[in-house]
């Protein structure tokens, strides 16, 4: 395998990229939730955690590991537990959403789409990220492309996420 830098290298403006979607996509998120304050309400926290949280959560952990990516880190080890330490907080914010989810009821009433949408993609998207800071530990070289798959899974999971958030914020307007 090759030196971290000259591995990386290749991928800087796909890093740069993905980092910079992500970020712009999370400040549209804020905006969307503050123009839509009424809608979501403090009282139910599983709506708000497994539906605004959780791709503000996805946009979040691609920005990082993005930036992560971008910077120079001291070795492919250290980038490994990295990784695997963002895709921790990913699978943890997800368990959590569901535990909420389960408790106030809302897991019932959420169709399989959804469930496809905000629970099972995310957690396919954290368990390749952990999975590729695994294999960046190791210097095998598909941990840069395993990486790479499950920051675009967790992009196109957000992007899905939040359009059907703004179209249901939308036809939920309080007039």
């Amino acid at each position: 395998m090759h030196p971290l830098a000259d591995a990386l290298a290749h991928w800087h403006e796909f890093y740069l990229l993905l980092g910079t979607a992500a970020g712009t996509l999370v400040a549209l998120l804020f905006v969307a939730a503050s123009v839509s304050s009424g809608v979501f309400s403090s009282d139910r926290r599983a709506p708000l955690r497994v539906f605004l949280s959780a791709s503000v959560v996805a946009f979040g952990s691609i920005l990082i590991v993005s930036l992560i990516l971008l910077a120079p880190v001291p070795g492919w080890v250290v980038l490994g537990v990295i990784v695997i330490g963002c895709g921790m907080i990913g699978l943890t914010h997800s368990a959590l959403a569901w535990r909420d989810s389960v408790r106030e009821g809302l897991s019932k009433s959420i169709d399989m789409e959804d469930r496809i949408w905000y629970a099972i993609l995310p957690i396919v998207g954290y368990l390749s990220m952990m999975g590729s800071g695994v294999l960046l530990g190791l210097q095998v070289e598909p941990g840069l492309s395993t990486i790479a798959l499950a920051l675009g899974l967790l992009l196109v999971v957000g992007i899905h996420n939040a359009w059907d958030i703004t179209i249901w914020i939308i036809t939920h307007r309080r007039d």
